[in-house]
């Protein structure tokens, strides 16, 4: 199972690196929330590439808590954006990818599917909400900075 985890995601970056030196790059900070027997919480870092200008390949990192334990959870997703340009108007987008989650000494793997809503997709920072399905009904919020 870990050898294809890694051989996914060194696919993934492959693809998103060819253009990387193009297009914008975002960072961000992340709190994410799944409600699943039991519920996880974890915070975190958030990086993105934008591999054209409606498409953006995100990476996740964090850590939190379920069920009073440590927990961790990563995410390797693709987003397509409705609007990638607005500077002035919130901008929607849908995404997919993969993702790993944590908690005493077990980790699992799910496939993501989520809606998002961030302000000024075009803009230089702004938040985001994201709706969706992996591993629970998944609630994420976050601030990012975009630099071109």
């Amino acid at each position: 199972m870990t050898w294809r985890w890694t051989s996914a995601c060194a696919v993934l970056l492959a693809i998103g690196s060819s253009a990387a030196a193009q297009q914008a790059r975002e960072l961000g900070v992340q709190a994410t929330v799944l409600a699943s027997s039991p519920a996880v919480a974890v915070a975190g870092l958030y990086g993105a590439l934008r591999t054209t200008a409606r498409t953006r390949l995100a990476v996740t990192a964090g850590v939190g808590a379920t069920d009073g334990r440590f927990a961790w959870r990563s995410e390797l997703l693709a987003h397509f954006l409705l609007n990638p340009r607005s500077t002035t108007r919130p901008g929607i987008y849908g995404g997919g990818g993969v993702a790993a989650t944590g908690a005493g000494g077990q980790a699992k793997g799910y496939v993501v599917v989520l809606l998002g809503i961030e302000a000024r997709p075009g803009g230089s920072s702004g938040w985001a909400v994201e709706a969706g399905l992996g591993g629970g009904l998944r609630a994420a919020v976050g601030w990012r900075w975009r630099r071109r």
